[in-house]
């Protein structure tokens, strides 16, 4: 006798709550595009993919038209055209970013938006625990940081695998290459070090902007930020993928304290 759960409105609160923190992501699901025709595996993230729409828009415009852009983050834009994107993005607008638009407006416009979060990405009282893994080694630090990934709210969670897989995107293209017929194309020069000092302190804030001491950080604190964010722009699809044995004890528990939403994720599945 479960009651029948064919949406997640129908979930107790509790239910709810717990289906939000189970942030738990397979490997197809770091992909941008699915294809179409295939099974899914059954996911322990059924809350539909919580991504800012500006933050989209941005990353998506910038990997069209912007990986191939020297010093892509470090050039300067027009303030004027970034102030314009920014209040039609307040005003709800369904904005089209083109080929129109300039690339360095674009990525003033995306680091303007992290570093104005009322909340930063990586929420403040997690700001000591993200950086302590700065001074830990392999394996260790990245389990560290994977089991402090999980702790993020959702919106937190998808809005950053989203910009890191963006960024680790960017680092790719980051040296120079050449296409098929012998042509040399430019790198971007933006290496993950080099990102990571651009977008750590937006993402990694110990005080609000406009506080006391606001940005005024410490060398070990700075170094530590662009380490940290590196590694996680680095190892993000290990990062954000749980392996099957962490899933199965979840949903075993799970079985066990809440079978709604065991039946919840069957349905869905």
């Amino acid at each position: 006798g479960a009651m029948s759960v064919d949406s997640i409105t129908d979930l107790s609160d509790n239910a709810s709550e717990l289906l939000e923190a189970l942030q738990l992501s397979h490997l197809h699901e770091l992909e941008p595009r699915r294809s179409r025709g295939k099974k899914r595996p059954l996911s322990l993230n059924p809350i539909s993919w919580q991504v800012p729409r500006i933050v989209d828009r941005c990353c998506s415009h910038l990997e069209t038209h912007g990986l191939q852009t020297v010093g892509i983050f470090r050039v300067g834009s027009s303030k004027k055209r970034v102030q314009q994107l920014r209040e039609e993005f307040d005003r709800g607008l369904d904005v089209f970013l083109d080929e129109h638009q300039s690339v360095h407006d674009v990525a003033a416009l995306l680091k303007e938006f992290l570093r104005d979060m009322p909340d930063p990405l990586i929420p403040r009282e997690l700001y000591g625990a993200f950086l302590s893994t700065a001074t830990m080694e392999g394996g260790a630090q990245l389990d560290t940081l994977q089991l402090l990934l999980f702790l993020l709210p959702p919106c937190h969670g998808d809005t950053l695998l989203r910009l890191l897989r963006f960024l680790a995107e960017v680092a790719r293209h980051a040296e120079g290459s050449r296409d098929p017929q012998g042509r040399e194309i430019p790198g971007n020069k933006m290496t993950a070090s080099n990102l990571a000092t651009v977008f750590g302190p937006n993402i990694l804030q110990k005080e609000r902007p406009g506080e006391k001491d606001a940005g005024a950080l410490n060398f070990e604190d700075s170094a530590a930020i662009i380490l940290v964010l590196q590694r996680l722009i680095e190892h993000h699809r290990s990062l954000f993928t749980v392996s099957p044995e962490m899933q199965c004890d979840v949903l075993r528990r799970l079985f066990q304290t809440d079978p709604d939403v065991i039946e919840y994720l069957l349905r869905r599945k």
